[in-house]
C-alpha cells in the first residue's frame, strides 16, 4: 500500500478516535449535567451545572498555586479566603483544623492575640455559654440562650429560600433571628426560631397607610409566641445617616404585601424616624413600643462620636424605667445589599473601637445589668466573636457569616438581583438552587462550631464562661509590632476588668 493509502487509514482513524472521544466529554458534561441539577449542597454547581464546578476546582489549585498566581490567604476584601473557608468548614461539620501553622500576619496593627492562662482548666473543666436575660421591666422578659446570633436581613435583600433556611437553622442551633427593617414574613416564622423584629424607619410591617407606627399592627406581630424583642433602627454600618435600599426590580407582590408599600417601585426608607428629634424622643419611643408589646426592645446604631452617647446615657439615669433593653453597635464596616461607596467606606467609626468605648460609658453610668450591648460589624469568626466579648459586649450579631454559611461567593452582585447563589435574588431561577433541606443545617453546624470554638477560647485564656473573659485576656499589636493588653488601651471604667 502507498504512503497515500496509509495517509488516508490514518486519517480516517484519527477522525473516528475524534469522534468517539468528543462523544466521550458529551456524555460525561450530561452526566455531570445531571449530577449538578440533582445535588442540593453547592448552588453554583446547581445553578450553573458543570461550569460551575471550575470555581471548586481553581479554589483547590489555588492551594498549590496561590504563592505564584493568586491571591494569598488574607488578601481578599471585605473578606478574605481564610475567613471564608472557616466558615465553608464550619457549616459542613468538618474540622476547621490547618496544617504547617498559622498563615495570619500577626504583626499587623489591631490583631487581637489571647492570653493563655499558665495552667488552664482540665479539659472536664470547659467553659460554657450561658443564658441571660434581656429587658427585666417588660412583661415578658427574653432569656436568650446563645451568644451568636443572626443580624438583620430583611425579607428582600434575601430570598424566600434563604431567610427560611436561615429560621430553621436558628432554631436547630438555638440562637435568634433579626428580621431586618423588612418586616415579618411566614419564612421568618417558617423554622420555629426565636425572633427578633426590627422596626425601620419606614415602619415596615408595623405602618398605617400614612407611614406612621401602627399599635395594631405592633399588637398583632408580638402576639407571635417566637417574636421575642423589638430593634429599633436608627442607623447600620454601611450606611450611617441614610435609610434602607430595595431596587424596584426586588420588591415583588409579595414583599409589598408584607411591607406595606407599591409593588414594583424602589422602597427607599427615610434617613431616621420621623418625630424622632432627640434621646428624649428615642426613649418615648422604646417606653411605648415596650408598653404596646410587653417584650423587650432596644436599638441599633453606629458611633459617630462619643458625645451624644454621654448625652444619652445621662438621660437615662434620669429616666431609667423607659431605658432601652439593649443596644446593638454596628461598626462603620459593616455590610449591606446596598448603599452609597461614601458612606461604606468613609462614615462610622469601625466596631473595634466604638464598642469598648460605648461599653465604658454604660458601666460608668451604672447601667450594666440593665443594658445589654450587642456588637455587630464584620463578626465571623471565633476571634471576632472572642474580641468582642472581651471588649464588654453580651451578645454578638453576624449577617455576612450566616451568609457564607448559606453559600454566599462574595460576587457581590447583592444589589443586582443576580445572586449566582439564590440569596439575594428573587430570580426563580436561580433561587433553585438553594435547597432549604440542605441549607439550614449548614446554618446550624456554623452557629453551634462558631460557639464552641469562642468557648475554646474561653477556655484557653482560663475562664469558665465566654463572657467571664475581660480586656486583659487579650493583647492588640501595636504600629511597632509589639501588642498591648487591651485594658491598657480602653481601660475599664474603675478598672472593672478585675471583677
Amino acid at each position: 500500500m502507498n504512503f497515500m493509502g496509509w495517509a488516508g487509514y490514518a486519517m480516517q482513524y484519527l477522525a473516528l478516535l475524534f469522534v468517539f472521544i468528543t462523544g466521550l466529554l458529551v456524555l460525561l458534561a450530561l452526566v455531570l449535567f445531571v449530577i449538578d441539577r440533582l445535588q442540593k449542597g453547592d448552588a453554583v454547581r446547581r445553578n450553573y451545572p458543570v461550569i460551575g464546578r471550575f470555581r471548586g476546582v481553581f479554589s483547590q489549585l489555588g492551594e498549590f498555586f496561590r504563592q505564584y498566581f493568586f491571591a494569598m490567604d488574607r488578601e481578599e476584601m471585605p473578606f478574605n479566603r481564610a475567613q471564608r473557608e472557616w466558615v465553608e468548614g464550619a457549616a459542613d461539620g468538618r474540622g476547621n483544623t490547618v496544617a504547617f501553622g498559622s498563615t495570619r500576619n500577626l504583626s499587623v496593627i489591631g490583631t487581637p492575640i489571647f492570653v493563655n492562662a499558665a495552667f488552664p482548666p482540665l479539659e472536664d473543666q470547659f467553659a460554657k455559654t450561658d443564658p441571660m436575660q434581656i429587658g427585666p421591666t417588660a412583661r415578658a422578659p427574653y432569656t436568650a440562650k446563645s451568644i451568636v446570633n443572626i443580624s438583620g436581613m430583611s425579607f428582600g435583600a434575601l430570598s424566600a429560600p434563604a431567610v427560611e433556611s436561615l429560621s430553621k437553622g436558628a432554631a436547630k442551633a438555638g440562637v435568634w433571628m433579626n428580621t431586618g427593617e423588612g418586616g415579618l414574613s411566614p419564612y421568618h416564622l417558617a423554622g420555629g426560631c426565636d425572633v427578633v423584629f426590627q422596626i425601620g424607619t419606614a415602619r415596615y410591617g408595623v405602618r398605617d397607610q400614612e407611614g406612621n407606627l401602627c399599635d395594631d399592627k405592633l399588637r398583632e406581630v408580638a402576639a407571635h409566641d417566637q417574636v421575642k424583642m423589638f430593634e429599633i433602627k436608627l442607623a447600620q454600618g454601611a450606611k450611617p445617616g441614610k435609610g434602607g435600599i430595595l431596587p424596584a426590580e426586588k420588591v415583588t407582590e409579595e414583599i409589598a404585601a408584607i411591607r406595606g408599600i407599591p409593588a414594583g417601585q424602589a422602597s427607599l426608607s427615610p434617613n431616621r424616624h420621623d418625630g424622632v428629634d432627640d434621646f428624649g424622643d428615642l426613649l418615648d419611643m422604646v417606653a411605648h413600643v415596650r408598653e404596646v408589646t410587653g417584650k423587650p426592645v432596644g436599638f441599633k446604631t453606629v458611633v459617630g462620636s462619643l458625645g451624644p452617647f454621654r448625652e444619652l446615657f445621662a438621660l437615662i439615669r434620669d429616666r431609667e424605667k423607659d431605658a432601652p433593653d439593649f443596644i446593638t453597635i454596628d461598626g462603620g464596616e459593616g455590610g449591606t445589599g446596598a448603599a452609597p461607596m461614601p458612606l461604606i467606606d468613609l462614615v462610622g467609626m469601625p466596631i473595634r473601637e466604638a464598642l469598648p468605648l460605648v461599653v465604658n460609658l454604660r458601666d460608668e453610668y451604672g447601667l450594666k445589668d440593665r443594658i445589654r450591648i450587642v456588637a455587630s460589624g464584620k463578626l465571623v469568626n471565633p476571634g471576632d466573636v472572642a474580641w468582642a466579648l472581651c471588649a464588654g459586649a453580651d451578645f454578638i450579631t453576624s449577617a455576612r457569616g450566616f451568609m457564607f454559611s448559606l453559600g454566599c461567593i462574595q460576587a457581590l452582585k447583592c444589589n443586582r438581583n443576580t445572586c449566582p447563589t439564590g440569596i439575594t435574588t428573587h430570580d426563580p431561577s436561580l433561587q433553585k438552587g438553594l435547597v432549604v433541606e440542605d441549607k439550614y443545617a449548614k446554618v446550624a453546624h456554623y452557629a453551634k462550631c462558631l460557639t464552641k470554638e469562642v468557648e475554646t477560647i474561653a477556655h484557653s485564656v482560663g475562664v469558665s464562661e465566654p463572657r467571664k473573659m475581660r480586656r486583659r485576656h487579650v493583647r492588640i499589636v501595636q504600629a511597632d509590632g509589639t501588642s498591648k493588653p487591651m485594658d491598657e488601651i480602653f481601660p475599664r471604667y474603675k478598672d472593672q476588668t478585675k471583677s
